[in-house]
């Protein structure tokens, strides 16, 4: 059965652009020229897809966008904006419209859009539970889960605040695997983690012979995620000559590779997030405003591991079943105590200071159950107050580590076996360890 458009304008050349347009794929279409004819049409029967102009006869398509979110919330609904109108688009996104095309269209855009909404019909809910999926039934989780759920539909970019070690990175992923974008690629990058001479480069590309260095043609990161979702993750850590042309990247849906004498055209989805206050940062001046008024047109907020309650035991118990098995043990259980002090801990590195708090206790572990000695949790009298990051701290814990089992390795000629027998650990866990911290 052909999908149905529903087109919302009152210029009869548009109206005739769009229809052939929308019927060359194959998509029967109505068209309506005001608000009132849209709502009545939309109340006698379901369509797959609504295409509005902004300006209408008796009001404007972003009232038509909110009427649509309360009464037929499963039809996707795209706005026609006129080019330039940055904060029109943005205001129609934030009342749940999926996606926007500017004036004059470009008919290859908005092929890419409507395929794009048409393919919303056919896309999973996200993953509740698992290795992929957020763990956890606490209240806080269920609404993350939800959100996840409502900003996949959509085009918009998505701000995703939170901690550090919150899963923010997981969350993006989701949003990514639960949105019609799920067979294109989803590309993270850490902003913090590129130098900033290099970062122009990375991102956008560069054109052989534009730089000392530049041998040959290079694809940025940018136009590695065509067709699918950008992850912009540590977005704080961005220079402002390159939240400069992010902006760009954005509003234009264009990259300039470094040397290129012309722009590139890209489709991608832009989510972003830090664990900084980006407001924080506006007010004195190292993030820009315009930026960040455009990465956040919605905003998920992922909770601490302190605010989920009970999760604490369910995400415990996925992560040992996980670690063991990637160590080819038995899965280790914890004893009671072990339990209550992980209950009382805050978790100031949230999940991914439980991951390491547990790795690190299957390894000390004598025997097939943690005990509250092997847990090794940190003490402050304010613990996230704490000046010393969760990286940091397992950086340092690492190098201990690797310090140990090298000493051990010396000590006994690098026979394994007998290196564990005298860190006290099992051989499989040291196989591990040494794996897992790149010891040759």
């Amino acid at each position: 059965m052909k999908p149905t458009a529903l087109v919302v304008d009152d210029e009869p050349d548009l109206c005739e652009l769009l229809s052939i347009t929308l019927d060359r794929m194959d998509i029967s279409t109505r068209t309506c020229n005001d608000v009132a004819a849209a709502k009545s049409a939309l109340g006698k029967r379901a369509y797959d897809l609504c295409l509005t102009d902004m300006r209408l006869p008796d009001g404007d398509g972003l009232e038509l966008v909110e009427w649509i979110q309360h009464e037929v919330p499963g039809t996707p609904v795209a706005v026609i904006t006129a080019h330039g109108s940055v904060e029109t688009a943005v205001r129609a996104l934030k009342a749940g419209a999926f996606d926007f095309v500017s004036k004059p269209l470009d008919l290859n855009d908005l092929r890419k859009l409507v395929t794009a909404a048409l393919k919303l019909g056919d896309v999973d809910h996200p993953t509740t539970t698992g290795s992929s999926g957020l763990t956890g039934t606490s209240p806080a989780i269920e609404r993350v889960r939800e959100l996840i759920g409502k900003v996949a539909r959509s085009q918009a970019p998505v701000f995703i605040s939170g901690e550090s070690g919150t899963g923010k990175e997981l969350v993006a992923r989701m949003v990514h695997e639960a949105g019609p974008r799920s067979d294109g690629p989803f590309v993270p990058i850490n902003c913090g983690a590129i130098p900033t001479e290099l970062m122009e480069s990375e991102l956008f590309g560069h054109q052989k012979g534009s730089f000392t260095g530049a041998v040959s043609d290079k694809t940025g990161l940018v136009q590695a995620a065509e067709g699918g979702t950008l992850f912009l993750d540590e977005v704080a850590d961005l220079p402002l000559h390159m939240q400069v042309k992010l902006l760009r990247v954005i509003q234009e849906k264009a990259i300039r590779p470094v040397g290129a004498s012309q722009e590139l055209p890209v489709d991608v989805r832009i989510l972003s997030a830090t664990h900084r206050n980006l407001e924080e940062l506006v007010a004195v001046g190292s993030f820009r405003e315009d930026l960040y008024y455009r990465i956040n047109v919605i905003e998920l907020h992922v909770p601490a591991l302190r605010d989920r309650g009970d999760d604490v035991r369910l995400l415990a118990d996925d992560i040992l079943a996980r670690l063991a098995n990637d160590m080819g043990l038995p899965k280790p259980s914890l004893s009671r105590a072990a339990w209550a002090a992980l209950a009382a801990y805050r978790f100031p590195g949230n999940v991914r200071e439980l991951e390491n708090i547990l790795e690190r206790a299957i390894t000390l572990a004598s025997g097939n159950e943690i005990d509250v000695g092997d847990i090794q949790l940190r003490h402050t009298e304010d613990e996230e107050a704490t000046t010393v990051s969760d990286e940091s701290l397992g950086t340092h814990l690492e190098e201990i580590e690797r310090e140990r089992i090298v000493n051990a390795l010396e000590q006994t000629r690098y026979n394994k076996t007998a290196a564990a027998k005298l860190l006290g650990i099992s051989f499989r866990a040291l196989r591990y360890r040494i794996k897992k911290l790149g010891i040759d």
